[in-house]
Formats: C-alpha cells, structure tokens, sequence
C-alpha cells in the first residue's frame, strides 16, 4: 500500500518539484496539492492523507497556523520546507512546536551535495514521518518565557511529583557526575526544549547539547530556550568555558569539542570538515567528553535518524560515563537511539516525558 502524500505551497513549480521526486518513489504517491494553508486544512480532512509537505509563508493562511489546525483536529504527520535564514528559523521551529515532525530547506542543494543525494534525503524524509502516524501528538502548549533566578523553586533536592498512572519510581545510581551531554536529531528541538524547561537554574554541573541543525537555525534555537528555561541556554562559542547550569548548543555547520580539565574545560568550535556526515555531529562531542571528563559524563540519545552517537557512546562507555537513550515509542525517529541500545551501550532506555524527571532523580545527591 503506497504512502499518501499531500503538497502545499503556493508556488506552482514548487509544488510540480515535489510531486514529481514524491512520485518517483515506489512507495509514494502524490494524492492532491493546496495552495495556501485554508486549503491544506480542508484537504487534510477531506482526504486523509498519511504525510503533508508544507510551505510556511503563503496567503489566506500561513504554514503554522494550518499545521496548529491540522493538528487540532487530525493529526497527521508533517513536513515543512523552510528558508535557510534567521527569520526562517524561527518559523520552523515555531511549526515544529505547533506539531510538525520535521523540516528541509527549500533550496535542496543547501542539504546535498548533488541532486540524487537531494531526491532522495526528501523521499526518505516522507517514509520515515510517515511510519510515525501512531505517534501523533497535539500542539505544545509551551511554557511562559521565564526570569532567570538564582534560587529556583525547583531544586534538586524535590522528589519529584510521579503520576498516579505512571507507579514506576527512578532510584539514583549513586554515581557523581560533572558534565551532562545530548545528542538528537529528527524530533530533536521539542523533545530539547521538553527536557530542558523541567531543569532548575540550579542544576549543577554543564550542559552540552548537539542537535543536527542548520547553521542559521542554532542561534535562534538557543535564544528560544533560553527564554523559556530556568538554566541558561546559548549558541556554543570557540573558547566558552564551561558553566554550572547553562546548556551550550554546538553551532550548525559546525564541529563541537571539549578540552582542558573539569572545573575549568573549554569548548573549541571547529569547521565540520567536508568528509563528515554531521555537522555538529554527536560522535565528535562525546568523544571528547570522554576524554576530558572520564566516568563523570551523563549522556543520552535521543531521537533522529542514522545512528549518530554510537560510536561517541562507546567511547563514554569505555572511559564508565553513563549513557541513556530515548524508548522507541517517543521517538520521532528510532534511528540513534535504537543505534546505541542495539550496541548494548544504554543502561537505561527512557520516554521523552520522563528524561527530566529521571535526570532530577539520579543528581538529587549532587
């Protein structure tokens, strides 16, 4: 049974684009276009398409109110196409947290390196969204831009509040650690920001986080958190030192290591390289972690697609860090995680909506 596909966008050559690489695909087919957002709402109802590719800036209505409304009243899994720039960034992410799954630049030659590679990351993008029909979720309300104090109410000290549906209760390693480290991809930016704004400003030791990302969308990505977290959240710099209680996101395009000593460690900002597939890639940073901080390195693994990660997990593991990877049913993607469980390197395999909690837990004696 094919893959039912539905393309919005009010330019006409985008759309015949679309379609034709979509169609092209043995699996997928093309079952109608919209031009503006009212009609992909419409059409979504009306059609029941598996995936819907979407256009943000159109007329009559906009990508990220239709997505918010599609996903209001039958969720179904989206893609977005989005401009490479500062303003662009901050509407994919906007329709990311309004429900999309995933999103790829409308210039395609900004993500391959020739129009094979280009035809088909977009058919494999549809495929992989489309397996997660089962996982979708409504809008996030998002919480409130909050003041960053010293003396947050959420300490780690509470033992934190369990649902009555939920009886499993975490119980802390009685490990120490220094550093907490993240890598994700597809998915990746809502299940960061669901786990970064459950974190106290006290939290005490520094985060690193690496999301596959474009290089013009980190530093609106870490604005974004930075408003809505306790902990303080910046676009990663050559030469920061690390800091209790702020979460540095490695820079798209970019590489993301750590040197020097715990207590003191910098972060180096390199240039990706031409060979590599990730840029920032997640094997890179924990690989230096590992270096610099040893078995005090709490990591995890969250979802995306490939298996980004592994290897910087075996190095963790080597060196008796920690690592924790996100449960398949939570994932956008069960690619990295599955990559590092399969590798027999997590101790613990987790759903998104208890990482926080299980991260409060296993520090409430640092």
């Amino acid at each position: 049974m094919s893959i039912k596909v539905l393309v919005v966008d009010d330019s006409s050559f985008f759309r015949r684009r679309v379609s034709d690489i979509i169609n092209a695909a043995p699996r997928l087919e093309v079952i109608d276009v919209a031009v503006n957002g009212k009609e992909a709402v419409e059409k979504a109802l009306s059609l029941k398409p598996d995936v819907i590719t979407m256009d943000i800036e159109m007329p009559v209505m906009d990508g990220i109110t239709a997505v918010r409304e599609i996903m209001g009243k039958r969720p179904t899994p989206i893609l977005m196409f989005s401009s490479l720039t500062h303003e662009g960034a901050k509407a994919t992410l906007d329709a990311l947290e309004a429900g999309a799954l995933d999103f790829l630049p409308k210039k395609f030659e900004d993500i391959a390196r020739n129009k094979d590679e280009a035809v088909s990351l977009l058919q494999q993008r549809v495929q992989q969204i489309a397996s997660r029909r089962a996982f979708m979720r409504r809008p996030l309300t998002p919480p409130r831009p909050v003041a960053k104090v010293a003396d947050s109410s959420i300490t780690l000290g509470v033992k934190p509040r369990i649902a009555t549906d939920t009886p499993a209760r975490f119980r802390a390693s009685g490990k120490s650690y220094q550093l907490t480290a993240i890598g994700t991809s597809t998915g990746g930016p809502v299940a960061l920001q669901q786990i970064l704004t459950k974190l106290p400003a006290n939290y005490p030791h520094p985060i690193v986080l690496i999301q596959h990302m474009p290089a013009t969308f980190t530093a609106a990505f870490a604005a974004r958190l930075n408003t809505l977290c306790q902990i303080g959240v910046k676009e990663a710099a050559d030469g920061d030192v690390l800091k209790p209680g702020v979460a540095y996101l490695a820079p798209g395009g970019m590489q993301m290591m750590i040197e020097g000593r715990p207590g003191s460690a910098k972060i180096r900002i390199i240039d990706g390289g031409e060979r590599m597939n990730y840029k920032p890639c997640v094997d890179v940073t924990f690989g230096s972690a590992a270096k610099v901080y040893q078995d005090k390195v709490l990591s995890m693994v969250l979802t995306g697609m490939g298996a980004d990660g592994r290897e910087g997990a075996r190095m963790l593991k080597n060196a008796g860090a920690t690592i924790w990877a996100q449960d398949e049913e939570s994932c956008v993607v069960y690619g990295m995680p599955q990559a590092v469980t399969k590798a027999g390197l997590s101790t613990e395999s987790l759903p998104l909506d208890r990482i926080a909690e299980r991260i409060l837990v296993e520090l409430k004696r640092q």
